[in-house]
């Protein structure tokens, strides 16, 4: 299986770059897994997709505005610190640019409050960092920090809670759960309304979203761990879910990676925490969900490999083929899609 399998032409202009004025305004193009049958609608029809009894899974975790721009205190240079993942002791790992110019022992300066020293020296961009704050190191980054938003996007983020869902409470993610950026409290109570179940899961996003499979061999791919977590009440409901003949739905790809990463063989839950490096592509037998809202993923990347291994490689390119015809938006402001 090569990673060129899973490209797919995308004009430019088709990419999102700002979020609608209405949260739940997006379109949903709605896939079938067993026949490749598609069908467009609206975000506000997935009501429509889900029985009582049903639960939706959302990832709760909440983005750090994580991006610092600070200066090397011996030279000056202008040097980029992304935090990507908190490893304890006020010391992170982060991706830098440029990273040639940060050795162990750097010391980088983003204000008089907050600076940080090089503890380790990694490949890829990657450095780990002690970071020095006189104050409350959250309410320092609020107010130095910008949101980590994906290269792809070049536009400026107006309001910094449009990367967060309406839901965010677990700080910890170097970028968003963006599929579930469509939905409003309103909807949400609308579905409880309806019947339906609202679980919580946490997966705090990392450097697998800035890191693009450079191997042309998808098997031969190293997924960095991210930390996770399944509570004992999202277990009992997903277990009573699943005893009830119901189904789960996953929202986005971060907690289907969860729930593959916690489900036993018979598909059933039991409360952890930890690290997953789960890598889901084609052949991979699905334990725990039943269907899946996502947005539009790039080229040859491990979540477009995630979706083809849910509704087939076939079904999926030719659904993004459809969705680029119809002028779908893409990526993290853009429409989404239910696979069921």
């Amino acid at each position: 299986m090569k990673t060129d399998d899973f490209d797919y032409y995308l004009p430019k202009e088709l990419i999102a770059q700002t979020p609608l004025k209405k949260r739940d305004a997006s379109k949903m193009m709605v896939l079938d897994k067993k026949t490749g049958a598609i069908n467009d609608k609206s975000f506000t029809d997935l009501i429509n997709y889900i029985n009582p009894g049903d639960t939706l899974v959302l990832n709760d975790t909440k983005v750090i505005p994580a991006r610092l721009i600070g200066q090397k205190l011996d030279t000056g240079a202008v040097i980029e610190v992304l935090m990507l993942k908190d490893l304890g002791d006020d010391e992170w790992e982060s991706l830098t640019k440029p990273a040639k110019r940060v050795k162990e022992g750097t010391i980088i300066k983003f204000s008089n409050e907050l600076s940080c020293i090089c503890t380790f020296v990694g490949e890829d961009g990657i450095r780990r960092y002690k970071f020095i704050y006189d104050g409350i190191f959250l309410e320092i980054l609020e107010k130095l920090g910008e949101m980590p938003l994906p290269p792809y996007i070049t536009e400026k983020l107006e309001e910094k809670n449009r990367y967060q869902t309406v839901y965010a409470k677990n700080l910890g993610s170097a970028a968003a759960p963006t599929a579930g950026l469509h939905f409003t409290n309103e909807y949400l109570k609308r579905l409880k309304a309806n019947g339906v179940n609202i679980a919580y899961v946490t997966l705090h996003v990392g450097l697998g979203t800035f890191r693009p499979v450079v191997v042309e061999d998808v098997t031969k791919h190293d997924m960095h761990s991210e930390y996770y977590i399944l509570n004992n009440k999202t277990a009992k409901l997903l277990n009573e879910t699943r005893k009830n003949g119901n189904k789960i739905i996953a929202v986005g790809t971060t907690s289907t990676r969860v729930l593959e990463t916690v489900a036993d063989e018979n598909g059933l839950f039991k409360a952890q925490s930890g690290n997953t490096k789960i890598f889901i592509y084609p052949g991979y037998k699905f334990k725990a969900i039943d269907a899946l809202l996502t947005n539009f993923h790039l080229p040859k990347s491990t979540l477009i490999m995630l979706v083809s291994a849910l509704a087939g490689k076939e079904n999926v390119l030719n659904a993004y083929n459809h969705a680029v015809s119809e002028k779908y938006r893409f990526f993290s402001f853009g429409d989404c899609m239910l696979i069921k």
